[in-house]
């Protein structure tokens, strides 16, 4: 029961994720072709909740789900793991139109080809993670 209601965010995340059309591969496209503001809105808006959610989180008492405090542990400014991860994160979202959020929304919807960007989402996860111990971070 306890997990009943993540899987009623998940299912609002979807619909608000379709309904705002950023599950869209043309909207996504148009974004990366510099012809729309609809993704960079979007994605503003999420940058901004998620300053603020951190904010809130630094200053209040909040507790993960399994009761213990949140903290966040500080972490040496290197660039180099950013900039290689970011690149290939949006290498991977403009080849295949879809950022790994949507993914599973589009599956819901129907769209079972997703499955294969989904597993090769998983592979790059399992490389990374046998990877991780030679990468900059």
């Amino acid at each position: 029961m306890r997990l009943f209601r993540f899987l009623l965010i998940g299912i609002l995340f979807g619909v608000v994720m379709t309904k705002s059309e950023a599950v869209s591969w043309f909207r996504i496209q148009e974004m990366f072709r510099f012809q729309s503001f609809h993704m960079y809105g979007i994605i503003g808006v999420a940058v901004v909740a998620g300053v603020l959610i951190h904010f809130l989180i630094k200053r209040g008492q909040f507790k993960n789900i399994s009761g213990e405090a949140i903290q966040f542990a500080d972490k040496p400014k290197t660039y180099t793991a950013s900039i290689i991860g970011g690149t290939l994160f949006g290498l991977g979202w403009a080849m295949t139109g879809a950022c790994p959020g949507p993914l599973y929304t589009l599956v819901g919807q129907g769209n079972w080809i997703v499955l294969v960007v989904i597993g090769s989402a998983l592979l790059g996860a399992l490389t990374y993670g046998i990877l991780r111990p030679k990468l900059p971070h």
